[in-house]
């Protein structure tokens, strides 16, 4: 086994991937990636596809994939050599070819003069004409004759429909049946979203999201290519998202219940849940994570507040009443 093959096959197994993960992740062959493990670069198609292939896998297991094609470039087989190239001699220009150039010039700059002085005419012609319209104009309105009689406009009589309106504010009723309208209560305020580190499972980071309710879950590649994984519910849950993942790439997702992750190059991926940024180390290795989302009833209140105010409005109005009532029976 070749030191780069010893060195890939460590930080492989470190990850907890087997050769069957990094061949669905990668889509290299698994004959491919024991050849790269064991050094035997003669079972892959040529030189060129050996550093791709080298790259990728490295890039899959979190690793600078450009330090380790520098520092075991010994191992990797040599390019084939560029093919040489001719120099092309410039034939020189001929004497007939410059001349036709020249008249091209002058024939070019002409044609643009012609163009220039037809468009000057064009407007000429339109100002003279705009000019004649306008003095006619002048004449057919100096020859208007103005009458000497005008109409006075009557007087508009005032609309009695409008003016008078009836008075619709019928004031307050002399009995009070004492009903209180309940004061309109303020709306809660909007509480800001929480991520929480609250323990470890293994090798998976566990955070609690809060408050209860809706959220989003967002990542962000930046400055490189890294290999995510989420699955819905845990780590065997469904597969919302797996595969290499390039640069400036961006995915969101809804965040109902528990969701895993698992990060190739945890430096180039940033995590975010309604624009919280969660810190997680900007490690260049693999990094695990788990979102469980706080429930509603973890929020709720235990209060057993009694209100014992109550409203007399009613019995008393109620009272007078039946009070006027034996006074008119006993006259």
């Amino acid at each position: 086994m070749s030191d780069l093959g010893e060195l890939l096959k460590k930080a492989r197994e470190q990850s907890g991937m087997s050769l069957d993960d990094i061949q669905e992740s990668t889509k290299i062959r698994k004959r491919y990636l024991e050849a790269i493990e064991s050094g035997d670069y003669k079972v892959l198609p040529g030189s060129f596809y050996v550093r791709a292939f080298v790259k990728t896998y490295a890039e899959t297991l979190g690793l600078n994939a450009d330090d380790v094609l520098r520092l075991y470039k010994h191992e990797m087989p040599a390019a084939p050599p560029d093919p040489a190239v001719e120099p092309m001699i410039k034939q020189p220009r001929r004497a007939s070819q410059t001349s036709s150039d020249r008249w091209s010039k002058f024939g070019f700059t002409g044609i643009m003069l012609s163009f220039v002085i037809v468009i000057a005419a064009v407007v000429w012609i339109y100002a003279i004409n705009n000019s004649d319209t306008n003095d006619n104009a002048h004449k057919v309105d100096d020859q208007t004759k103005i009458t000497d009689s005008t109409d006075i406009p009557k007087e508009t009589e005032p609309n009695t429909t409008t003016d008078q309106q009836p008075n619709t504010n019928t004031g307050t009723t002399g009995n009070d049946t004492g009903t209180n309208v309940p004061a309109q209560q303020p709306e809660p305020p909007v509480q800001a979203t929480t991520v929480t580190l609250s323990g470890k499972s293994g090798r998976v980071d566990l955070y609690d999201v809060g408050p209860s309710g809706d959220h989003q879950l967002k990542f962000t590649v930046k400055g490189g290519t890294s290999w995510i994984e989420v699955r819905e519910g845990g780590s065997k849950g469904k597969e919302l998202y797996s595969g290499l993942a390039a640069d400036g790439t961006e995915q969101t997702f809804p965040l109902t219940g528990s969701t895993y992750m698992n990060v190739g190059r945890a430096d180039l991926v940033e995590i975010s849940i309604d624009d919280v940024v969660v810190e997680d180390g900007n490690r260049t290795t693999t990094k695990k994570l788990q979102f469980n989302p706080v429930s509603a009833d973890a929020g709720t209140g235990t209060g057993t507040g009694t209100n014992k105010g109550t409203d007399t409005g009613t019995g008393t109005n109620a009272t007078n009443q039946d009070q006027a009532g034996e006074v008119q029976n006993v006259q």
